[in-house]
């Protein structure tokens, strides 16, 4: 059987996205122990950002988490970052 370029890009895109592990927001907050209220409304858009650690398949409202990339953020947040700047209503800015 002959595969062609596309057919193997096509099969190593879908391996990719077959090892992730994709939660909606009640398992994910079984698993960070945050409230799945607190999850949709404070730390999507604020911490997680579309795209990078949820998507929304088919254009839909549903939301789904990818795991691995949530886990690489709550590791990333933990080491210390000397370079914030506090902001008035509370955020920060990375300078």
């Amino acid at each position: 059987m002959f595969l062609s370029r596309t057919n193997i890009a096509t099969r190593e895109h879908k391996e990719v996205y077959m090892q992730q592990t994709l939660l909606n927001a009640k398992e994910l907050s079984q698993r960070i122990k945050f409230s799945a209220p607190y999850i949709n409304q404070t730390l999507k858009d604020n911490v997680f950002i579309e795209g990078t650690h949820y998507i929304k398949p088919f254009g839909g409202r549903k939301i789904m988490y990818i795991w691995e990339e949530v886990e690489k953020e709550m590791y990333r947040s933990t080491a210390v970052n000397h370079h914030v700047i506090p902001m008035v209503k509370g955020g920060v800015c990375h300078g």
